[in-house]
């Protein structure tokens, strides 16, 4: 019945094709326009996951307690001074910025830290910082009083003067005036200016490597956007831009974090995207040429194919209101499978029109040969689809629910649309046999060593099983990104630093002892590289510490703060200070020694500066002084410290590590390399050991995610294994003919999971999409194999199937192939994959099924139901079971 129904849809549309090609035109065409309007990606990866998961609720309830702050700006300067400067400007500056920014702070600036930063020193180190800064009282005075080159000259001199009076050791000279040279040589040398005057209470010359400052912002995010943060993103670099960062401070501004990596892994897949395309449709076109041989019939199926896009993009839409990060992928498993249907059908009306010779007739053949065994495998590849409806991972039920429904719109289109558009472009008739005769060799051999090949295959298959142990699902998505991406790239560079929290897990407390209790017992794990709480910000041992500091403040306090400050000097008077102090060196510099070497270098640079032009002193000026100001301002907050208790942490500190209900935020680091997914699965195991229902975290959302991809695809698979069982079962009405279709599928499927092994490719959130295609045309491919068989065909693999399974599967694999060639490992990964589970299920069809199937169940030569011997091109793909003479 079945079958019938279908030649009589081909009859019709052939018999009036204007009228269907100008319906399916208007169709598509509407379709078109409602997915233009309708067309949204989430791009959220948490809307992948049902929220009830118990791990996504942990997550969702994390998430509400305490503040997310999804992008991470990274402020560099060649000093703590400069990059302090920079990164204050910049947050001020974002936090006006109510249209992109919800809020931005600095984890660790603001004058909380300033004010209370000698309490966080030990009490031992404070005890040696107070006394260095009493000696130092003097050039202090200077300093405050004439904040300026000529202060520092000054401040300078007294010290030189303090080493002649034996005030100071001799070499206690050597740090400053070694970084005050390399400061004044650059400025001559026209090279960027700087010097720290942190760097030099700590007693370093240069700053090895730039200072970072972090900036942690909570983005406007536009989730209907392909890439959500771009919009903050871009103002954030706008902002940096206006402020003249690099002008004024030489800082330099990175943006990473989880939503500009996320953005960036769109960006990457823009690269080269219309080169690869055109590599694609070119190579395509090629398959298609060489399968079909007249450009009419490739025009009919890739028509074909984009209408049926078109009208599987609108219901999908509608069905399932946007598209998710998995579920766009309906695209690629579409255009793979429509284009399998329409050559198929096309070469069954070839080898049809080189036979009768007419166009209708070809065509009504083609539905009748060719149409059950396409209806068969849509059904089954729709029925496979939708077995994904049932899992836990929403990403992978979307597109179950997306691509079940567009594997009948590709049959339907197939038996109606093809043809009526091959009825209006009437390519010319057939010269030529469709078969491949020149395979002919393979199939005598196949023939002669059948089981050599049957039971050599399963054995290969079977004893490299034991390689399945090995196949690892890489669930660190770091790994599917572009390490040449900005965001990626310096998120590489931070992920080792204890501040970012790279791959970080948290625990949810009640209260805060509890979470101090928790914190210490999980840094006893041998996984755990430390642990945070806001206890953290509440420094020990305070009385002692703030009793020396008060001490200080007595001493320094009315030199830090002078009633009046000295008057700018005039150019004429930096060059006399700047003269005085040369002669002062030059009489230092006879003492010889490190300290007497460090003067005489420098006195000699202060003589080029000052017969310099203004110019060239004034980036020695404001190298010396902007830092200077910042020192002293830090130094004067530092001096006015107080007892710090809960109520005295910044609200927006104290946000991220105490939520309002008071439940408490245990932040917990692993240990090594936290981009090791081996190290980084074993690190949340151990967490889950101890606290199944309070950990979460980048780190376990990671490892959780994974694992609930992992199991949605086995759950899938079996689903659908089943589910297409029972169809063939009820279609075939024979469980040997279920088995042959099936195995070769299994096997397919083992085959790439062993070579995944052998090639050290691990499966990820990307590439595992390999396997529903692999599913929608493996089966498609065994049924035709299947039905051939049944209907007594033989020599398989020179017949005019085998051409159309070759093409198909080229042609699909050459359109995913391409995607290897991408920059974003990702869609790379993927391409890959889907390049090797074609070949592995081309070669089981092509090779192994035959070979399984064995003869058909007839003897001696196949014959009409009147008596008439059938050619092999006609036994193939006959309509009627096979009556053999």
């Amino acid at each position: 019945m079945l079958r019938t129904i279908i030649v009589r849809l081909v009859e019709f549309s052939t018999r009036f094709a204007r009228a269907v090609v100008a319906s399916g035109v208007i169709i598509a065409s509407l379709c078109t326009f409602y997915a233009m309007q309708h067309f949204s990606v989430v791009t959220d990866v948490r809307q992948l996951f049902p929220s009830d998961l118990p791990w996504a609720r942990r997550a969702s309830q994390f998430m509400d307690a305490f503040p997310q702050y999804e992008v991470l700006v990274v402020v560099g300067a060649p000093t703590p001074e400069l990059a302090q400067k920079a990164s204050a400007e910049l947050t001020a500056a974002l936090n006006s910025d109510r249209a992109h920014i919800r809020t931005a702070v600095q984890p660790q600036g603001g004058t909380f830290l300033a004010r209370n930063g000698f309490l966080f020193m030990s009490t031992a180190q404070l005890a040696h910082t107070a006394a260095q800064m009493e000696r130092a009282r003097p050039l202090l005075q200077i300093l405050a009083t004439d904040p300026s080159l000529r202060g520092v000259l000054q401040a300078l001199s007294a010290g030189i003067a303090g080493v002649e009076r034996r005030a100071y050791p001799p070499d206690a000279l050597t740090t400053p005036l070694t970084a005050g040279a390399n400061t004044v040589q650059a400025a001559l040398d026209g090279r960027p200016a700087w010097f720290s005057w942190q760097n030099l209470a700590n007693g370093e010359t240069a700053q090895r490597a730039p200072v970072l400052r972090f900036i942690e912002v909570a983005p406007v995010l536009n989730f209907k956007a392909l890439q959500p943060a771009k919009m903050t993103t871009d103002a954030i670099a706008r902002t940096a831009s206006l402020l003249g960062l690099a002008r004024h401070y030489q800082a330099s501004v990175r943006i990473t974090g989880l939503a500009p990596m996320n953005d960036a892994q769109f960006a990457t897949l823009k690269e080269n995207a219309a080169l690869n395309a055109a590599i694609s449709v070119l190579a395509v076109l090629i398959i298609l040429w060489l399968a079909l041989r007249s450009w009419k019939i490739i025009f009919a199926v890739v028509f074909n194919v984009v209408c049926g896009m078109a009208m599987t993009a609108a219901l999908g839409l509608w069905l399932v209101g946007a598209l998710n990060l998995i579920s766009v992928a309906f695209f690629v498993l579409f255009a793979g499978l429509a284009i399998d249907f329409g050559i198929q059908f096309s070469v069954r009306y070839r080898a049809e029109r080189h036979e009768t010779g007419r166009l209708d007739s070809a065509l009504s053949g083609a539905a009748q040969k060719a149409g059950w065994s396409l209806a068969l495998a849509a059904a089954a590849t729709a029925i496979g689809f939708s077995s994904f409806l049932p899992t836990g991972y929403r990403g992978l039920s979307e597109l179950g629910e997306v691509a079940g429904p567009g594997m009948i719109i590709a049959f339907l289109s197939s038996i109606t649309l093809l043809p009526a558009l091959l009825k209006l472009v009437d390519p010319p008739a057939e010269p030529g046999e469709m078969a491949f005769a020149a395979l002919a060799p393979i199939d005598r051999f196949l023939h002669r060593h059948r089981y050599h090949v049957l039971y050599g295959t399963l054995a290969v298959v079977c004893l490299a099983s034991p390689l399945l142990v090995f196949l690892r699902f890489d669930f660190n998505t770091l790994h599917l990104q572009n390490s040449k991406s900005p965001p990626v790239a310096a998120y590489l560079e931070l992920r080792k630093n204890p501040e970012t929290g790279a791959n970080a897990a948290d625990l949810i407390a009640p209260d805060l002892a509890t979470a101090q209790a928790d914190a210490r017992e999980l840094a006893m794990l041998p996984q755990v590289g430390g642990t945070r709480t806001l206890a953290n910000l509440i420094p020990d041992n305070q009385p002692a510490k703030l009793a020396i500091i008060r001490r200080m403040a007595m001493v320094l306090a009315p030199v830090l703060n002078p009633p009046r400050l000295r008057s700018r000097p005039t150019d004429e008077d930096e060059i006399a200070t700047l003269e005085s102090t040369a002669r002062q060196l030059s009489q230092l510099a006879k003492r010889g020694g490190a300290a007497g070497r460090a003067a005489a270098h420098l006195s000699d640079l202060l003589v080029k500066l000052a017969y310099s032009d203004p110019a060239t002193r004034a980036p020695v000026s404001d190298a010396l002084v902007l830092p200077l100001e910042v020192s002293l301002q830090d130094l004067r907050y530092a001096l006015q410290p107080r007892l710090v208790t809960i109520a005295d942490i910044p609200s927006d500190l104290k946000r991220q590590w105490l939520a309002s209900d008071g439940r408490a935020r245990v932040e917990i680091l692993p240990k090594g390399d936290p981009e090791d997914t081996s190290s980084l699965a074993a690190f949340v195991r151990a967490l889950l050991v101890h606290h199944p229902a309070d950990i979460t975290g980048p780190a376990v959302l990671l490892y959780e995610a994974g694992r609930t991809v992992a199991r949605a695809f086995v759950e899938a698979g079996l689903f659908a294994i089943a589910a297409i069982a029972l169809l063939l079962w009820i279609a075939l009405r024979r469980l040997r003919d279920v088995f042959f279709t099936l195995v070769p599928l299994l096997l397919a499927a083992l085959l790439t999971l062993e070579l995944c092994v052998i090639f050290n490719v691990a499966l990820n959130f990307t590439n595992i999409i390999a396997f529903p295609l692999l599913l929608g045309v493996g089966v498609a491919f065994k049924i035709y194999y299947i039905m051939a068989w049944r209907r007594g065909g033989t020599a398989l693999v020179q017949s005019t199937l085998t051409r159309a399974v070759l093409f198909s599967g080229l042609t699909t694999a050459t359109a995913f192939g391409t995607l290897w060639m991408s920059s974003n490992p990702g869609t790379s990964s993927m391409g890959q994959l889907m390049a090797l589970a074609l070949l592995c299920t081309m070669m089981a069809a092509v090779l192994f099924q035959p070979v399984l199937m064995g003869p058909p169940q007839t003897v001696t030569a196949p014959v009409s139901p009147g008596g008439r011997p059938l050619s092999n091109r006609e036994e193939i793909l006959s309509p009627v079971p096979i009556r053999r003479g």
